[in-house]
């Protein structure tokens, strides 16, 4: 969404901006705004790919830890149960 409001706020100052303006600087004026919410876009990606990152890396790091624990919870039973034996 926050995407979509930019471009609509980047379409509605372009265009109070062509007002009394010649063709050349009406051009320029689009060129500019065009620039400017490709750079946006561009930043708004790259954010969404850095949390999406940091979510990956997180999800990982649990997966991990969790197999960690049942590992060593696995190595702790059975020494238990090897005790228990004798």
């Amino acid at each position: 969404m926050k995407i979509t409001t930019t471009l609509m706020l980047a379409a509605g100052l372009t265009a109070l901006a062509a007002c009394n303006k010649s063709p050349q600087e009406n051009t320029a004026a689009n060129i500019e705004a065009n620039a400017e919410n490709t750079a946006d876009n561009i930043e708004a990606n790259a954010s969404n790919a850095a949390d999406n990152l940091q979510a990956n890396a997180e999800n990982t790091a649990d997966s991990v830890r969790n197999a960690g624990d049942n590992k060593a919870d696995a190595a702790r039973n059975s020494a238990e149960n090897t005790t228990n034996k004798y």
